[in-house]
């Protein structure tokens, strides 16, 4: 009988194999995928040695996305191999993918290798197919390997059984298992592999799905005349992957992925303490309105009709922040970067030199079908890259226009998600917002926006003794008094100050104002 000392690392009862001590954790090495924001959707990368699958419909950027991480990865020790099967001839494909930035036509022929597969292919020959990728394989060792794309084989009839005994397969399932062999045959050899098919939606209950350790799915949503690109990780084994779909778009340098605003501010350990200070807000007058000033931290929205001097408010915030030494973020979407710019030099600051020390930064996001998870992107990172304590959106009418209408739909919930993750970083946000009347009531801001921030400046036309008079009112400050009363205030080319209040007039809210003596 076996003494029970001499069984380590077993226990339970007989033929049990269960390990006696706490499981030991291996962490697996992960790849980075050369795209920008894409490692966070998968968890931290792409896992070494796993069989990966890009599907979506033409168009969607599978091969673009194949290339990138191929390029990130590729080194002469341990090449990339990338198959082409029947798909466009590599020469074609070549002449457009150099195009990115990406490509590194130096490591085409040594750390990349193109190989066509196209005879083979056209022969039907199933099994050629499968031996001509062993060989390559075993000859060149790789690390990376791409296959674009097996969708496009199709078995002559006297191969559909690929090397097995004739059977009268139909040549779905023939390529089918085809691919099952193959996806088999990359999982024993130690590479990290992606094939590229296209699928809908539908065919994902394939055994295929099953085999592989990450899928990734790439769509173009269509809305009216807006195309949205959108990426989703199906699936990541071992790691856990950011759920839902995230925008996605190509440039120059190839795909950049946006993550999901809510998992983005996922780790509140971020976040930076909020201090118990007041930040000026450059208009004079207004922070003795306000108590003091803009608690640090807070997202405020000033609201008016067209004219009133909302984007003048909101320059004056961000030129007194430039003056004590702050760096600002500014967001526009209804003017350019450089007549933004100018107007600043009104209010005795130099723009093109704080630009160029890093204290200023002007985003330019005009152009149509943005997401709001690309507008944050925009925003958070030219924040980490100036240190900003301060931005300025100007204006959420406009960034609404410039949403794609999928997410236009659904506006106020970016809104919210935009400024909670804002905020999360510490900075105060000065937004400005176009109110659609002068009409009466209490209700200036609409019911959309209001309740996302902390605090909300209005400014109204009000008749007066016949003539038309600009005021201003703060109409709600959480956590902090404030004052109730409507003041005139006047812009001249310096900017806006704030005067004294109206007093012994009624009907300020309406716009149409009467002594009060004369009230009914």
């Amino acid at each position: 009988m076996t003494d029970p000392s001499q069984r380590t690392g077993l226990a339970g009862g007989a033929g049990a194999l269960v390990p006696s001590g706490p499981p030991t954790r291996k962490v697996l090495r992960m790849l980075p995928t050369g795209v920008a924001g894409l490692d966070a959707v998968l968890g931290g990368g792409l896992p070494e040695f796993s069989f990966n699958m890009l599907a979506g419909g033409p168009g969607a950027g599978k091969t673009t996305l194949a290339q990138q991480i191929l390029f990130a990865n590729a080194t002469r020790e341990r090449p990339a191999l990338y198959f082409t099967v029947l798909g466009e001839p590599t020469v074609k494909m070549l002449r457009y993918q150099r195009q990115f930035s990406f490509f590194k036509p130096e490591l085409v022929g040594s750390a990349v290798q193109y190989l066509n597969l196209s005879e083979e292919a056209l022969s039907g020959d199933l099994s050629a197919v499968l031996e001509r990728m062993t060989r390559e394989v075993e000859q060149l060792n790789p690390g990376i390997i791409v296959v674009d794309s097996f969708r496009t084989i199709q078995p002559t009839p006297g191969e559909r059984s690929m090397g097995l005994a004739p059977s009268p397969l139909p040549e779905a399932m023939a390529l089918e298992q085809f691919v099952q062999r193959l996806a088999l045959q990359l999982a024993t050899w130690e590479v990290t592999s992606l094939l590229i098919g296209e699928y809908n939606e539908p065919e994902q209950r394939q055994p295929l799905f099953t085999i592989a350790d990450g899928i990734l799915w790439l769509t173009q949503a269509t809305d009216r005349n807006s195309v949205v690109r959108k990426l989703q990780a199906v699936k990541v084994r071992g790691q856990a992957q950011m759920p839902g779909l995230h925008t996605f778009r190509i440039t120059d340098d190839g795909l950049q992925v946006f993550p999901r605003i809510s998992e983005q501010q996922a780790d509140r350990s971020l976040a930076h303490p909020r201090a118990k200070t007041r930040v000026a807000s450059g208009v004079p007058g207004l922070d003795d309105m306000m108590g003091g000033g803009i608690p640090s931290g807070d997202a405020v929205m000033i609201a008016g009709p067209t004219g009133t001097g909302k984007s003048t408010f909101g320059m004056q915030f961000a030129a007194e922040g430039l003056r004590r030494d702050e760096s600002v973020v500014v967001a526009v979407f209804e003017e350019y970067p450089e007549a933004y710019l100018a107007r600043l030099q009104a209010h005795d600051i130099d723009p093109d030199a704080l630009v160029a020390a890093g204290k200023l930064r002007v985003s330019y996001l005009r152009p149509l079908d943005l997401s709001v998870d690309e507008t944050l992107a925009d925003i958070l990172a030219s924040v980490k890259a100036t240190g900003a304590s301060r931005v300025v959106i100007d204006s959420l009418t406009g960034f609404e226009i410039a949403l794609a209408p999928t997410f236009r739909e659904d506006f106020r919930e970016s809104l919210y998600r935009l400024v909670g993750a804002l905020t999360a970083t510490g900075v105060t946000v000065f937004m400005i917002l176009e109110a659609l009347s002068n009409a009466p009531g209490i209700g200036f801001t609409g019911e959309r926006v209001s309740f996302i921030t902390d605090d909300i400046i209005v400014q109204r036309y009000v008749e007066v003794d016949g003539q038309l008079e600009k005021v201003v009112s703060v109409i709600k400050m959480r956590g902090s008094a404030h004052s109730a009363a409507f003041r005139r205030y006047r812009i001249t080319e310096k900017g806006a100050a704030i005067g004294d209040a109206l007093t012994g007039i009624d009907g300020l809210p309406t716009g149409s104002t009467l002594p009060r003596s004369a009230a009914p």
